[in-house]
């Protein structure tokens, strides 16, 4: 018995064609090749698959009976070929990312956008999540990639450097005493936070730093979206912490400004994961190529 897929192969083909010439011009090998691979099966059963006939050969009873296998096989392989390289050339596909709600509409909605228009055909899947989901769906294999500030500190995971966004203190006309000032932390500490929940990157930072200079934080409302930030600020309910860059629009139009500090608020970077020495998709691949 043989487990020699050319073999088959050079069967399929002389069964298929009715001819070893013509087997052998598809498969790019000489008529005594193929005639010496299907004596070798034939061997390996013990039984003879084809008998000549003036156009050529045909198919002996036991011999269509092992092609009406072996064409089955044939098909699914050229399937699956076929398949693979749709894949290659994006021509199918599934791109699946894992982050926030900001970091999506605020940074990565054009890098998507983009894709989608160059290769249409490949689906696209948005899983939102904290940093410690987007981990955990990365290493359960339910996302590609996952967006997120950084730190990002996993042996498993492979970070590669994002933008820079610079969080800043923003508030609406309601503390329009706090416009063009420079006031301290403890100024600030005086009026209503909104902040993201604890378990956000821009909360631990922003928690950390007021620690190093002695103040606790204490927000009068918590809230898991930039766009609450942004609408709580306008509408006077407290003074909101938030990129810079997700608020350029309001602070260009003057519905939020921000305020000055006499302390510098350190940037932080965003980071696109994938786990380490785990191929990635054709899609996923494509992405972080335009990404960068």
């Amino acid at each position: 018995m043989t487990n020699n897929y050319e073999l088959y192969k050079v069967f399929y083909w002389a069964a298929k064609t009715g001819s070893l010439t013509q087997a052998a011009n598809a498969l790019f090998l000489t008529q005594p090749s193929v005639s010496h691979a299907i004596k070798q099966l034939e061997e390996s059963f013990g039984l003879t698959l084809f008998y000549r006939n003036s156009k050529g050969v045909s198919l002996t009873q036991e011999g269509a009976l092992l092609y009406s296998y072996i064409e089955q096989s044939q098909i699914l392989i050229s399937l699956a070929e076929k398949k693979m390289a749709e894949l290659k050339n994006l021509d199918t596909g599934v791109l699946r990312i894992g982050g926030s709600d900001s970091l999506f509409k605020h940074y990565l909605l054009p890098y998507i956008e983009e894709f989608h228009h160059r290769y249409p055909d490949v689906g696209i899947q948005l899983l939102h999540g904290t940093t410690p989901e987007i981990m955990g769906y990365l290493k359960e294999g339910k996302i590609d990639l996952g967006v997120a500030r950084m730190p990002i500190v996993d042996s498993h995971i492979e970070v590669r450097e994002g933008i820079l966004l610079q969080d800043c203190f923003v508030a609406g006309c309601a503390y329009a005493d706090l416009k063009d000032k420079v006031i301290p932390l403890d100024t600030l500490l005086e009026h209503p936070l909104v902040l993201f929940s604890r378990n956000s990157r821009a909360r631990m930072a922003i928690t950390e730093l007021f620690h190093e200079y002695g103040y606790e934080l204490k927000p009068e409302i918590e809230v898991g979206s930039v766009d609450l930030l942004i609408e709580l600020a306008r509408k006077g309910l407290g003074v909101s912490y938030v990129a810079r860059e997700f608020v350029s629009k309001e602070l260009e139009e003057g519905s939020l400004f921000e305020i000055r500090l006499d302390v510098e608020l350190p940037p932080s970077q965003v980071g696109i994961m994938n786990m380490r020495n785990m191929p990635l998709t054709s899609a996923a691949q494509k992405f972080i190529e335009e990404f960068r």
